[in-house]
């Protein structure tokens, strides 16, 4: 069975945009580089030629993957969304009952903590899923500690 990473439009468009731009002026970039690396003669001893061909090795891999994400994507379909209980592509307000501190994530396929979006997977992600507002969820971390978690709010 495959697996889809669900996606926001606005963060799939913002994966292809990237995927253009490093196939487009990424390479462009890339080839110039190693162009210019070769003019300065014998490639055996070229420390700039070897640096350019390491980040084209590079940006040719985040191409591949990039790729892959996209080919395995669900779009989630935010017209579709309802606030009763917590499911892929909610925003949801937690409270930590034992620290007492709220935390707000949206929850899709893939995890960027830094941009508050969890993994429908992640401990917290799958502990909240179908759970409805005043619910509390158990937490399980890795570290076997289950840390205990108050939906206060469930949005779009």
């Amino acid at each position: 069975m495959e697996k889809f990473t669900v996606y926001t439009r606005e963060d799939y468009e913002k994966l292809s945009a990237e995927l253009n731009r490093l196939k487009t002026e990424g390479r462009d970039d890339i080839a110039e580089k190693i162009k210019e690396a070769r003019s300065h003669g014998d490639l055996s001893e070229n420390a700039e030629y070897d640096e350019a061909m390491n980040e084209q090795a590079k940006m040719e891999a985040e191409i591949a993957k990039l790729e892959a994400e996209l080919r395995n994507a669900k779009i989630l379909d935010e017209a579709d969304l309802t606030t009763e209980v917590v499911h892929i592509g909610s925003k949801v307000k937690l409270l930590d009952l034992e620290y007492n501190e709220e935390l707000e994530y949206k929850i899709l396929g893939k995890s960027d903590i830094e941009h508050g979006v969890i993994s429908d997977l992640s401990p917290v992600g799958s502990a909240v899923m179908n759970k409805k507002v005043g619910d509390v969820a158990d937490v399980h971390t890795p570290s076997g500690k289950v840390i205990k978690m108050q939906i206060l709010a469930i949005s779009k």
